[in-house]
């Protein structure tokens, strides 16, 4: 019975320390809080919590304040992420509705993320790696080059030269195309690219081998780009009125590396714990520069071709609602079994709004795998 109300001292704590950013007090936690037993028990309380490292003393006399371990314990007993009001969720639909592409829809995402939290947004372009394939037009350009421009089922456009001796006749051109987007439309580009490698070999393909295995190899590559491509970042300005000049550098720099902060962030939306996302505490994100930072992140969109479910919940449409009937209902349809295809993430002190900030995150990476989905499916009509 101690512990159990020794934690519920802790979690009073924490929740009025990022109120409020002062020690807390056993004072205030008797006036603010129903514990039912006296300032002194909740004094010797919290005295415990210190000896077992869930809070730290700043001062002499001055209250106490949440370490890491104090954090971890209180996100990990989140019961539930808090549904955002409906009243934002119609605010994220309409901001994000006029977007007029993919790459628009990210960045106002992380635009509008970092207006929900007061804190750095980042949200990661889906990767080729964890794409497929939607289709492929084969261009000439000269008499020893074509250009394979290959779309994929993220929206993502990427383009490869091709060098040949000869271009092959246009006959012959277009039925390789037809053949491969009628083939490995919705396959990944590892096995395209063994599709591709295989109609090299049959009679009617040997005269353009060459070309045949260009294309195969520009597949292998793109199957093997592990690079989440473009990150969207907004909300940096806001720091400077959260932090001391000291924080600011380290902060700024491991913000400027986007390859550390990609493969953090990735690695956190795939090992998600709470309700689809996942939160890195300061020493946890083993980087330097978040050393008194949180990272909350979730992963969105997802590798299996469909989602009945979330088209089901009125999901499918990048203008329609994306949280319908009650958030419990919801979730099943948001925490698709596939591994999803890239990330959106908030990044603010240790002290942040937990509940607050794991709500937001989760709702933009619930619209932006809704608004995935519904633009595979406009594709294929």
């Amino acid at each position: 019975m101690t512990q159990s109300r020794r934690m519920l001292v802790l979690r009073a704590v924490v929740e009025d320390y990022i109120r409020s950013q002062e020690p807390v007090g056993s004072t205030t936690l008797t006036r603010d809080h129903e514990l039912g037993v006296s300032s002194a028990t909740i004094r010797n309380d919290m005295a415990a919590l210190e000896d077992e490292g869930y809070l730290i003393q700043p001062h002499t006399s001055a209250g106490r304040i949440p370490t890491e371990k104090g954090y971890r314990y209180f996100v990990d007993r989140l019961a539930t992420v808090v549904p955002l009001s409906e009243a934002q969720r119609r605010g994220i639909n309409s901001f994000l509705s006029g977007s007029v592409n993919l790459q628009d829809t990210l960045q106002r995402a992380a635009r509008l993320l970092a207006q929900i939290t007061g804190q750095v947004a980042v949200v990661a372009a889906p990767s080729l790696s964890k794409s497929t394939l939607r289709h492929i037009e084969i261009v000439p350009v000269s008499i020893n080059t074509l250009l394979a421009v290959v779309i994929t089922d993220t929206g993502r456009v990427a383009q490869h030269i091709l060098n040949i001796a000869e271009l092959p006749d246009s006959a012959t051109l277009t039925h390789l195309t037809n053949e491969i987007n009628n083939q490995c439309a919705g396959a990944s580009l590892t096995r395209t690219a063994d599709y591709v490698r295989q109609m090299g070999a049959r009679k009617e393909y040997r005269p353009i081998n060459t070309l045949v295995e260009a294309l195969a190899r520009a597949f292998d590559g793109m199957a093997d780009d592990e690079r989440a491509g473009e990150l969207y970042m907004a909300g940096t300005s806001r720091l400077a009125h959260q932090r001391t000049v000291a924080d600011l550098a380290p902060l700024f720099d491991a913000l400027e590396e986007q390859v550390v902060l990609m493969k953090l962030m990735s690695s956190l939306s795939e090992t998600t714990q709470s309700d689809g996302v996942g939160v890195a505490i300061g020493s946890e994100t083993h980087t330097p520069g978040l050393l008194h930072a949180s990272v909350v992140t979730s992963g969105y969109g997802h590798t299996s071709a469909t989602n009945t479910d979330e088209a089901e919940n009125g999901s499918h449409a990048s203008g329609q609602t994306f949280e319908s009937g009650t958030d419990q209902d919801s979730d099943k349809s948001t925490l698709q079994t596939g591994e999803p295809v890239a990330f959106v993430g908030s990044i603010g002190p240790t002290h942040m709004d937990y509940a607050a900030t794991m709500a937001a995150v989760r709702a933009v990476a619930r619209y932006l795998t809704a608004f995935l989905a519904h633009d595979e499916g406009q594709s294929s009509d």
